[in-house]
């Protein structure tokens, strides 16, 4: 099984806002990789990722990153891959992170997802992947099925829910 998506963190620290990626891909059954790899620390490893991964199989990036949050758009710099960013809550609650993955200059895209969006990142990922992938377009459209239903059901188990002046 080789890997067709990559995660890669800045730091080990994001590893429990980016293990909720990894569980979409668990259940979505999308082989995937997880490095952590920094735009400041590492950038000669951050550049042979970025540069070498279509070469190994790689069809869509996911790089997570806080603070000055450079990862995402290092790697979009170097690579025609997909790359889709996620802002982590590291500091300014995130919001510095979300500005600086959304401004990239022009010709250099990032998809950006939502301040800690790592599940919102590989269901985006997948439906990337699903565009080309009958099995996984099956997959996706079950689980939004799914989703619906559990607010179906939350709607309809709110209606035993009673207060003084509540009408329905």
């Amino acid at each position: 099984m080789n890997a067709i998506v990559s995660i890669i963190m800045g730091s080990t620290s994001d590893l429990p806002i980016m293990e909720k990626a990894a569980q979409i891909f668990d259940e979505f059954e999308v082989p995937f990789e997880m490095h952590a790899l920094s735009a400041h620390r590492t950038p000669a490893e951050v550049e042979d990722f970025a540069k070498n991964a279509q070469k190994r199989g790689i069809r869509v990036i996911i790089a997570a990153a806080g603070m000055a949050a450079h990862l995402p758009g290092v790697i979009a710099s170097m690579t025609t891959l997909p790359v889709i960013g996620v802002p982590i809550n590291a500091s300014l609650d995130g919001i510095d992170a979300l500005l600086a993955i959304v401004q990239m200059p022009p010709g250099i895209p990032v998809a950006t997802v939502g301040i800690n969006g790592a599940m919102n990142a590989a269901i985006l990922a997948t439906q990337i992947l699903a565009a080309k992938d009958e099995s996984l377009q099956v997959k996706l459209t079950n689980y939004k099925e799914n989703l619906k239903t559990k607010i179906v059901k939350a709607n309809n188990e709110l209606a035993s829910v009673n207060y003084t002046f509540k009408t329905n």
